[in-house]
């Protein structure tokens, strides 16, 4: 960890947990320049005092992988184990600060001189799992990582935060509603606490065959990983554990202040909850994935009730003004850590806001922002990645074998997540990594 004060930085020597498989490692010293920071179990970059707002992100690596940021079988845990995906042994020694960490104020007007945490992800189970498999070496320890980052973040100086907001993009999305009220919990009651969930409104919808297959990786993360006793209480106590594990179920019973970012055609769901290859078998999908102009009436009117879903889930939490809503109509999947996404020429925007000044009027309550785009096709502010077609690439790498192949492309891939292309027509094919 480090800390940067009038321009200086300084090294500070942290312990941490010593690694088992899923299990955040120790790193010992390690220090940040510029917009970067080397590789630990968590990143601080910190332009001002202990005393300055805080922004911690649970930030979850985007896996090409068939199961996204979860790990649900004995299998799929072993083989992430030796991955940075499972743990920080394997992890990648530089990460950008971009997007809602950018310390610059021309990216970032809000929050770009907050002290800002970047908290690994490696758990498989948006940091909530409590259980062992010895006969395979796996510890599942997402819930106790989590209380290990946040008491060091307290004893480095966040428990002096007058502001704090906790955010998160995919599993971390979903990691940060689950654990809202209970990072809430840990601060004075004057201190003002809010959190913000990217990409993470993971929706219980029957797929194309009509079989639930995201209900059923959840439940089988759930049940492996033992996750129902560190889900919340107000809807445990009220309905089955794995329903719990879909914010549909979490959101409107979370009493701290929470902004949701998602696309209304979220791009992860519609490949791994809506048309997963396991409900296409002959592939009718496949072009339909790769870019939404390929898709047929029949198809678009699926993914219009996906839409309507979506904003049906949402009808009780958006009657509180004490929450954020930015519901955009862009096939994407994270917003909040790319800058072409966050804030810049040509980023996303609904009624004339950005995505960066929507969450930043909310926080600091300059103004309510609460927003629904329009259906597909009438955005003109959406963009396209040419990433996208490179992780469908590994995709299919991934869902072929599990070897270094695979593991080699999502290295390459991860080089592309900083610097991606965007534009106003659909997806260009960026060839295969």
């Amino acid at each position: 960890m480090s800390t940067a004060t009038h321009g200086r930085q300084h090294k500070v020597d942290v312990t941490h947990l010593d690694a088992n498989p899923l299990l955040m490692s120790s790193v010992g010293e390690r220090w940040q320049t510029g917009n970067f920071t080397v590789r630990s179990a968590y990143q601080v970059l910190s332009d001002g005092g202990l005393r300055f707002p805080w922004l911690s992100q649970v930030w979850a690596p985007k896996s090409p992988l068939k199961g996204g940021g979860w790990c649900k079988n004995i299998r799929m845990c072993t083989f992430l184990k030796a991955t940075h995906h499972g743990s920080s042994r394997h992890m990648e020694k530089w990460l950008p600060f971009t997007g809602i960490l950018s310390n610059r104020a021309e990216e970032n007007p809000d929050f770009y001189n907050w002290n800002r945490v970047k908290i690994r992800y490696c758990d498989g189970a948006s940091f909530s799992g409590e259980g062992r498999d010895e006969a395979h070496g796996l510890f599942f320890r997402g819930q106790r990582i989590w209380l290990a980052a946040m008491e060091e973040l307290f004893s480095s100086g966040m428990r002096y935060a007058n502001q704090a907001l906790l955010t998160g993009c995919s599993a971390g999305g979903l990691s940060t509603i689950l654990h809202c009220d209970e990072f809430r919990a840990l601060f004075p009651s004057n201190t003002k606490v809010k959190c913000f969930a990217d990409a993470g409104l993971f929706l219980d919808v029957a797929d194309v065959a009509g079989a639930r297959a995201l209900r059923s990786m959840f439940q089988a993360v759930v049940n492996l990983q033992g996750v129902a006793k560190n889900l919340p209480r107000a809807c445990t106590s009220r309905m089955n554990p794995t329903l719990c594990f879909f914010p549909q179920n979490v959101i409107n019973h979370i009493t701290t202040p929470i902004f949701l970012l998602n696309s209304a055609y979220d791009l992860w769901q519609i490949m791994d909850g809506i048309a997963p290859s396991s409900a296409d078998p002959h592939g009718h999908w496949r072009l339909c994935k790769q870019s939404h102009a390929n898709c047929n009436a029949a198809q678009l009117a699926v993914l219009q009730g996906f839409r309507n879903q979506m904003l049906n889930a949402l009808k009780l939490f958006y009657t509180s003004t004490k929450n954020g809503l930015f519901i955009n109509s862009c096939f994407t999947h994270c917003q909040s850590e790319y800058q072409g996404t966050w804030f810049a020429n040509g980023s996303p925007v609904l009624r004339n806001k950005q995505i960066a000044e929507s969450v930043g009027d909310w926080f600091f309550d300059r103004s309510s922002f609460q927003a629904i785009d329009c259906p597909y096709p009438c955005d003109n502010s959406c963009y396209c990645r040419l990433i996208i077609n490179i992780q469908m690439s590994c995709m299919g790498q991934s869902e072929r074998n599990m070897d270094g192949a695979q593991a080699r492309c999502e290295s390459r891939l991860g080089l592309w997540l900083s610097d991606f292309s965007y534009c106003s027509g659909d997806i260009i094919d960026g060839g295969a990594p």
